[in-house]
């Protein structure tokens, strides 16, 4: 057996912060929005229901700043940006597909889950 890099399990582990990061139910979902293609600020707005402005642009800006999305500015007038999924953010892809196939095969347990 290979010796793993880390133990998210360890307070000082780096692995443990991107946990951290992407285990914000809000952060999953932007980026599960993003693994489909880029998205604008209104287009994540209605795909992530829920979510309100101040929290979707915080969660935009926290992914950002740990260079798992990229925001691109077309600075046009009316003013238009756009939101993608960095190479990082990409590699993150495999896990959020992996997430919907063991999601997908449980459904009925997740539907006995209490709310």
């Amino acid at each position: 057996m290979t010796e793993r890099k880390t133990n998210p399990c360890f307070k000082q582990c780096p692995s443990r912060r991107f946990i951290e990061l992407i285990g914000d139910k809000w952060a999953l979902l932007v980026m599960h929005a993003l693994a489909n293609g880029p998205r604008r600020n209104g287009q994540l707005m209605q795909e992530i229901e829920g979510i309100s402005q101040k929290m979707l642009t915080q969660t935009i800006r926290r992914l950002e700043a740990n260079g798992l999305v990229a925001r691109h500015d077309f600075q046009t007038i009316p003013p238009k940006v756009e939101y993608t999924m960095t190479e990082l953010g990409c590699s993150f892809r495999t896990v959020l597909s992996s997430l919907d196939d063991w999601l997908d095969e449980h459904v009925p347990e997740l539907l006995m889950l209490p709310v």
